[in-house]
């Protein structure tokens, strides 16, 4: 728990260091939590891909690093957008707010899923066959979201003053680039360090419960190196910047589909078992509904908090076999 405490204090720092840090650099405000954000809480998990394809010294160490190339986007996916829908609830009631419509474009949700979805069909489909040469398409992968990158940052407008509180390292006055990255990469560090002590908790835990490694990089790793950008749409949620948090969440559920996928393709056999093709059912399904969510016009928050059951069918089957 104090690990967990830790990060959402870290996450407080850096959400308000990122959009200053997004202002000097002349990022708009949603390409801000869906790059900047993003891509800074998404590396524990892809360090955790890394160290394991890279430098495990047998397939089951490799393994690991595949379980958390496909666990990330499934936690994302499913047990984030939940958390964050049921935040959104709660703060409507606190706020005695009538209406459970989030305010969003649920037009750019829905092509960041169906952006999303294309890459991860193809990301299953290749770990379903075996064939020479599947390492050199991980570069299609880093293409992709290079590709996602260019579409985010054109056309976005900078975010105004007035919506930024000040810098909690530098209150008083403009803080300039410095301060922010400064204040940015302390925060960073700590959700890093406090991010990988969770996961040596909870691998401890699944080390109890008799869960392979590769299991407990698919069911509990990715609950722990996720949870700094649940945290993150959770303080916007509370701040009212209900369009960042879902942007932050889709954001990283990018990064989770290309670069931790192109890691194991260059490392990797990438071949999926069983229980990794149930995981990308999963989260296959869950995009299926957050497509549908998207799909109207009004997006209700209460349509998002399902999606938990989706992962508690994950690991009943899991349980079951």
């Amino acid at each position: 728990m104090g690990s967990a405490a830790a990060i959402y204090i870290a996450c407080e720092y850096f959400v308000n260091g990122v959009e200053w840090l997004g202002r000097k650099l002349g990022v708009g405000e949603t390409a801000t939590a869906t790059i900047l954000a993003a891509f800074g809480t998404a590396l524990p998990e892809s360090a955790v891909t890394f160290v394991a394809v890279v430098f495990g010294r047998d397939s089951a160490q490799k393994d690991i690093g595949v379980g958390a190339a496909l666990g990330g986007p499934m936690v994302l996916a499913t047990i984030s957008y939940a958390v964050v829908g049921i935040a959104m609830l709660w703060n409507y009631r606190r706020m005695g707010r009538a209406t459970q419509a989030i305010e969003c474009d649920p037009i750019r949700l829905r092509r960041d899923q169906a952006w999303f979805l294309s890459i991860f069909v193809a990301k299953i489909a290749l770990g379903l066959l075996v064939f020479r040469y599947k390492s050199w398409l991980g570069a299609a992968f880093l293409l992709a979201y290079a590709v996602y990158l260019v579409r985010e940052l054109r056309g976005e407008q900078v975010v105004a003053e007035a919506s930024l509180e000040p810098l909690k390292l530098h209150p008083k006055g403009d803080p300039g680039l410095w301060w922010a990255l400064l204040q940015t990469g302390l925060s960073l560090s700590a959700i890093a360090i406090a991010s990988k002590i969770f996961v040596g908790q909870l691998e401890a835990i699944g080390t109890w419960a008799g869960l392979s490694p590769q299991l407990v990089a698919l069911l509990l790793s990715p609950v722990a190196t996720e949870l700094p950008e649940t945290m993150n749409a959770l303080i916007w949620v509370r701040q009212g910047k209900e369009r960042l948090a879902l942007a932050n969440i889709s954001g990283a559920m990018m990064i989770q589909a290309t670069i931790p996928t192109a890691l194991g393709l260059f490392f990797t056999s990438w071949v999926f078992s069983r229980e990794l093709i149930v995981s990308g059912v999963i989260t296959m399904a869950a995009v299926a509904v957050l497509l549908w969510v998207f799909s109207k016009k009004t997006v209700n928050a209460r349509a998002l908090v399902p999606l938990v059951g989706l992962y508690a069918v994950f690991v009943a089957v899991i349980v079951l076999w």
